[in-house]
């Protein structure tokens, strides 16, 4: 699996406070092991946000975004809070 950074993932991430930053390491490391790991809670996402997934990465924190090609190719678009990624 190859997964790419959207500017506007890489751009939330940066605000995160250090500690946050640290948090959403781990989730990513299982992502890439197995996407569909139950600690990931990934789910498809629905309204004009169809073609995305979202995961948790660690307390209220979500990673937002899309797979192509049966996870070889995934895109982050972004990261934050609950309310801030929906």
């Amino acid at each position: 699996m190859k997964i790419a950074y959207h500017k506007n993932f890489n751009k939330a991430f940066l605000k995160l406070p250090a500690k946050q930053q640290d948090t959403i390491k781990k989730p990513i490391a299982v992502f890439l092991n197995n996407p569909y790991d139950p600690q990931l809670k990934n789910h498809a996402l629905h309204g004009d946000q169809k073609n995305k997934r979202v995961i948790a990465a660690g307390g209220d924190l979500r990673i937002v975004f899309e797979e192509q090609n049966n996870y070889k190719v995934v895109m982050f678009y972004r990261v934050g809070t609950h309310s801030q990624v929906y």
